[in-house]
């Protein structure tokens, strides 16, 4: 079976857990809604095109080995946003719209962030007779997006290249396993991440929800799927 492979490697990344409150937390490795947004920005998606981002839910299975989820970074943010009577009759569809109003009615807020330093994975993609691209396609994009690339947050673009490459391989598994032995010898798939579907070649350890089904783009509203996870290899 065919599978499109690739890698994820960033000084900073930051993958999107449940935010609660004023903390964002950050997973080890990317979600299926991360992926999307990955994928559609170097298709040159626009954002507020559901029916594309949709098809890319719809049509495409993932897997992530990750090789190392690096070190964990807490920031301590904060940022000005107006209140929501001084929004109101006001566009603001962008950042530079939101600080239009009168300082005074600017309120700060504070959080908690979290981002991985030197996190390292690899996505394994398998298409559905019903995706809206081939996998080849899907490479060519991640090697020449029309959107800038960032994993996870604006401030975490990649340190290195994709690097897709198209191959046929017997399970995901296999698939990363083969393509990390050719560009990096000594790493090692530490676990394997995937959803109901994907041909892992690996039995789960552990199957849980994960709130990262696309749902709506725009509207940044997720919904439940489950992930399998095996645990290959033990960190140094």
């Amino acid at each position: 079976m065919q599978f499109m492979v690739f890698q994820l490697q960033a000084n900073l990344a930051s993958w999107g857990d449940v935010a609660v409150g004023e903390y964002r937390g950050s997973r080890d490795y990317p979600g299926a809604s991360a992926l999307i947004g990955l994928l559609g920005a170097a298709l040159g998606l626009k954002r507020e095109d559901e029916t594309a981002h949709a098809a890319l839910r719809d049509g495409y299975l993932f897997a992530v080995g990750m090789v190392s989820a690096g070190q964990l970074l807490r920031d301590y943010h904060t940022a000005q946003v107006p209140g929501r009577t001084s929004l109101k009759g006001r566009p603001h569809a962008t950042r530079r719209d939101e600080l239009s109003v009168p300082k005074h009615e600017l309120n700060t807020i504070l959080s908690t962030r979290d981002y991985r330093q030197g996190a390292a994975c690899a996505v394994a993609v398998q298409a559905l007779p019903e995706a809206p691209h081939t996998l080849d396609a899907l490479a060519q994009a991640l090697r020449e997006p029309r959107f800038v690339l960032y994993l996870g947050r604006k401030c975490c673009p990649p340190g290195a290249p994709l690097a897709p490459q198209v191959t046929e391989a017997e399970s995901a598994h296999a698939a990363l396993s083969a393509y990390l032995a050719a560009a990096e010898p000594a790493a090692a798939l530490r676990s394997l991440a995937w959803g109901d579907g994907m041909p892992a070649g690996v039995a789960a350890h552990l199957s849980a929800p994960r709130k990262d089904r696309l749902i709506r783009r725009r509207g940044w509203q997720f919904g439940d799927r489950t992930e399998h996870l095996a645990l290959l290899a033990e960190d140094d």
